[in-house]
């Protein structure tokens, strides 16, 4: 089976891909979409370092967009969809003050562990980070990008 499949590869290698050609368009549109996943992870670094205290997704969304976060601006929804993953992930946690109505949100333990984990080392935290963005609740807030 193994030589199977190698001889597919060399087929499709020789018939299926002699005429594919990788342009400068596509080397461009890959750098997007590098840089954007680069903007998701900072996104989501800035939204674990503004919920080491407890904040109400407004006071959030306008923290954002003060350190020049637009993508959340006109679309909290979205902001809301990413938070409420982060709670079932067990990096958020959320309570409801009942005298204001008003829902908070903070870090947890393990959040405040992979705060501290994404500042202080490189490599890691972009897999750190990479494991929160994952899904299809993000994909909500991909569109404003």
């Amino acid at each position: 089976m193994e030589n199977r499949l190698k001889n597919l590869k060399k087929i499709m290698d020789e018939k299926t891909f002699s005429q594919v050609r990788f342009t400068e368009k596509h080397r461009e549109t890959i750098q997007n979409k590098w840089s954007n996943q680069e903007d998701k992870e900072q996104i989501v670094l800035n939204i674990l370092q503004l919920l080491n205290q407890e904040k109400t997704g407004y006071q959030l969304a306008n923290l954002l967009l003060a350190r020049g976060i637009k993508q959340f601006n006109d679309n909290e929804g979205s902001l809301y969809v990413f938070l409420h993953r982060l709670e079932s992930k067990g990096v958020v946690q959320s309570s409801w003050i009942s005298k204001y109505e008003t829902k908070y949100y903070q870090l947890t333990s393990k959040g405040k562990r992979l705060l501290k984990q994404a500042e202080h080392k490189e490599k890691r935290s972009s897999v750190i980070l990479q494991q929160l963005i994952g899904g299809a609740e993000w994909k909500i807030a991909e569109s404003r990008f």
